[in-house]
């Protein structure tokens, strides 16, 4: 005689390792999501084999020295690899649905499945805003808890990443609000000169009081032996920037290759060796006068995204069995990448792998 053998579907350990799965396939972040150095958004889940609630990164900026050439000696000669690390906290996060059930046969289990839907949408969503708030992030808070003295240290410490506009010079004095105050609706639209000007910027040789800062590294494509960033922008900036004649032109241009790209989506525009992608949840910030919106064009290591524990179902009765619950949680961090610029990890903090613009965005009349 045959043993009976439970259903797949019905083992609550499988359930959480296939809802994991599934849940990082679907994100919108996907494509750029990864283990390495050269991904925009570095994912780790050694941490979840240890305890505690803080996780360490390593940023490992490129080499910059000469070679060693002839009959020269190497010994002794090597080159600092220059090295630091970023350091974050990952926390418990959880949410539950309950559910009135007509039939007291009705298992636990099968209630899990039935949960699934809400449970992932709120899950992807949650990942979504997190990184959202944590590419806008002054510092590692939010950007709207940030007061002006936090957006005029970041600013300081950022100004070879932060662009106002369509020229460097809007950025008063690494004043934030008088150099969003600059911004205007007419020079100052999401433009392909503007998204240039932000590539320059994030590939240029430091100089000056910028010299110990890298370049913002671009994301190696090994097969198709390119480089591209990718860029993130709100509604408003993107329609703009839809409509410039020469994005169209170029759009004309895209090839099936870069259309079949890991890191293309739909709806993508392509530009000067940018990925454009809209974000419909940006959202816009008023300098005094208009609506403006950020943009991050990204490069390798932007975001750190901690997995202590990876997401996990529980179930509850209640009302003498006939309501059940089923609750899910994980213990994770999502944070901007920074490095220290000082003597020390944490000094002078700089924002690793996202450069940031701020162009008009007015509202659709």
């Amino acid at each position: 005689m045959a043993d009976t053998r439970q259903a797949t579907g019905l083992t609550p350990q499988e359930w959480d390792d296939d809802f994991f799965v599934e849940y990082i396939q679907d994100s919108p972040f996907k494509s750029v999501m990864g283990t390495n150095e050269n991904s925009i958004i570095q994912m780790h889940e050694d941490f979840a084999k240890g305890k505690g609630d803080n996780m360490s990164i390593a940023l490992v900026n490129r080499l910059t020295g000469d070679a060693i050439t002839g009959t020269n000696i190497l010994e002794g000669n090597e080159q600092d690899l220059a090295s630091r690390s970023f350091n974050f906290n990952i926390n418990k996060r959880r949410t539950a649905v309950r559910l009135a059930e007509m039939t007291e046969y009705r298992s636990s289990i099968n209630l899990r499945d039935a949960a699934r839907s809400s449970l992932m949408t709120w899950a992807q969503e949650d990942v979504r805003d997190r990184i959202i708030t944590a590419l806008g992030s002054i510092d590692g808070v939010a950007f709207g808890s940030a007061d002006d003295t936090a957006r005029d240290a970041w600013l300081a410490n950022n100004s070879d990443r932060v662009l106002f506009g369509a020229a460097k010079g809007n950025n008063s004095s690494n004043d934030f609000s008088a150099a969003l105050a600059q911004i205007d609706n007419s020079a100052d639209k999401l433009t392909p000169g503007a998204l240039s000007l932000m590539k320059r910027m994030a590939l240029e040789t430091r100089t000056g009081s910028d010299a110990g800062k890298p370049k913002i590294r671009p994301i190696r494509i090994a097969k198709q032996n390119r480089r591209y960033f990718k860029v993130y922008a709100g509604p408003r900036a993107f329609r703009d920037l839809k409509e410039n004649t020469a994005i169209q032109q170029a759009q004309r241009e895209v090839s099936i290759e870069m259309e079949n790209n890991r890191l293309f989506q739909g709806g993508d525009l392509v530009w000067d060796g940018m990925i454009i992608h809209e974000v419909d949840d940006i959202s816009p910030i008023s300098n005094g006068t208009i609506d403006c919106e950020p943009v991050y064009l990204c490069g390798a290591q932007s975001i750190a995204y901690g997995v202590g524990k990876r997401y996990k179902t529980k179930t509850k009765t209640f009302d003498y069995g006939d309501k059940y619950g089923v609750a899910i949680e994980a213990i994770d961090g999502i944070h901007k990448m920074r490095f220290g610029t000082g003597d020390d990890d944490t000094d002078n903090p700089v924002d690793h792998g996202v450069l940031t613009g701020f162009f008009a965005g007015v509202a659709d009349s």
